[in-house]
């Protein structure tokens, strides 16, 4: 029984799933609003009724890092006793792909903010920009952006930008980048893989490089294809593999994953207590 509803066979398997797992996030939706359609999915496969917030606290579920809204690929998602295990993924190295412009900044440092400046950038070459990279590799400091998931008073910071509220920048801080190459040069686009630590903050990072280069970059995409053991192609549930059955199987090929990365789970953050909302 749970919330008052006697359970049959689907919703038993439903409850009795445990572990870690991975679904894509589509560009659009935030991180909360996918977790909350695949807790939708499964409690009305199961057969589950329950009524407003009592339906969210029947079926355990969480995920281990925030994806921003205008950024898709891999959202490692803790159901049952698994949610237990999603602090360890925050400090486990994420790797993206990112497609950065050249030439504009906006407020939000990507696209879904306003133009704030434009500069020139017919005069950078492929290997300006491969060589400024080098600059960005290893242990940097790195500035959040306003608009983030970073708190102040109890309150995200991009809430209070959005509200008109003058929010001070948060101090430059450390992290860590593992590896940064480029990928593609397009003027006035660049593609950048990058595998970095918790806390990073990519859209942080093609903001630099364009002030390193003279100019000014903002991000255009952003794709997270690896976080922790979990990558996008091989472990990322689909939305029409969002089944009872599917998600039991990835559970179970997970599994193995899970006692891997003994090099990046030593790497702690500085900052454990915000990591939990400002991964990209």
């Amino acid at each position: 029984e749970a919330g008052g509803v006697v359970l049959g066979k689907s919703a038993d398997k439903l409850f009795s799933l445990s572990g870690l797992f991975a679904v894509y996030k589509p560009k659009g939706p935030t991180s909360a609003a996918v977790l909350n359609l695949l807790k939708e999915r499964l409690l009305a496969e199961a057969g589950v009724q329950t009524n407003g917030n009592r339906r969210n606290q029947v079926l355990k579920i969480g995920h281990g890092g925030t994806l921003d809204s205008a950024a898709a690929g891999v959202l490692v998602v803790g159901i049952g006793k698994g949610t237990k295990m999603l602090s360890t993924m925050l400090s486990g190295s994420k790797k993206y792909t990112a497609v950065g412009l050249l030439g504009k900044a906006t407020d939000t440092l990507d696209a879904t903010g306003r133009v704030t400046e434009e500069k020139p950038y017919d005069q950078i070459t492929k290997r300006d920009l491969e060589n400024v990279l080098q600059k960005f590799t290893g242990d940097i400091m790195q500035v959040p952006p306003l608009y983030s998931a970073l708190k102040k008073d109890g309150e995200r910071l991009s809430t209070l930008m959005k509200r008109g509220e003058v929010v001070e920048a948060k101090p430059a801080r450390p992290v860590r980048v593992y590896s940064l190459s480029l990928q593609r040069f397009q003027p006035p686009l660049f593609t950048l893989d990058v595998e970095c630590g918790g806390g990073f903050y990519v859209r942080s990072l093609v903001n630099d490089i364009g002030k390193e280069l003279s100019t000014c970059a903002t991000m255009q995409e952003l794709t997270r294809t690896k976080h922790g053991p979990f990558t996008l192609e091989e472990h990322a549930l689909y939305e029409d593999k969002w089944t009872i059955d599917e998600i039991a199987r990835s559970l179970e090929h997970c599994t193995s994953l899970l006692p891997g990365e003994p090099s990046h789970k030593k790497l702690k953050t500085e900052h454990p207590s915000e990591t939990a909302v400002s991964c990209e």
